[in-house]
């Protein structure tokens, strides 16, 4: 394995560790939403972040590489946070939302980021698409924001 191939599949796996987590979270904030559209909406964006974990693997697999398997450690920490911080708000969804953003706003940093390095082009059109998908995302939970404001 050469280091520039190491050097690409630990950016990926380091994305695909963060849209594990990102799917835990919307299936946590899924089970904790009050609404059934908010329930709906984070349902969507965790099968979402699957299917970007799913495609993030098999690229790396494509490289001859292993694929991460699992979330992080911080992001087991925030979904517990999550599960405390619904227990004790009285408006929930909109904590949720607000952590939602703040998430969505982390992703779009780091796919930047890694889109900055030079990569393969089939990667770098997985991860402009991949982008694309979660900065639409963001707009929409900023409008769902303000609905439930």
């Amino acid at each position: 394995m050469s280091n520039y191939t190491e050097e690409i599949t630990d950016k990926l796996n380091d994305i695909i560790e963060k849209n594990i987590d990102a799917q835990k979270g919307f299936e946590k904030a899924a089970e904790n939403a009050d609404s059934n559209g908010l329930k709906n909406y984070f349902k969507e964006k965790a099968t979402e972040r699957q299917k970007f974990t799913h495609d993030l693997k098999q690229e790396v697999n494509y490289m001859g590489e292993d694929a991460e398997d699992s979330g992080s450690l911080t992001g087991t920490a925030h979904r517990t946070w999550m599960d405390v911080k619904a227990l004790f708000s009285a408006a929930d969804d909109e904590s949720m939302l607000e952590e939602s953003i703040r998430g969505e706003k982390s992703a779009v940093e780091e796919y930047r980021e890694v889109l900055k390095h030079d990569l393969p082009i089939a990667t770098v059109k997985i991860l402009e698409e991949q982008l694309l998908k979660i900065e639409d995302g963001l707009l929409e939970i900023k409008t769902l924001e303000d609905l439930v404001d």
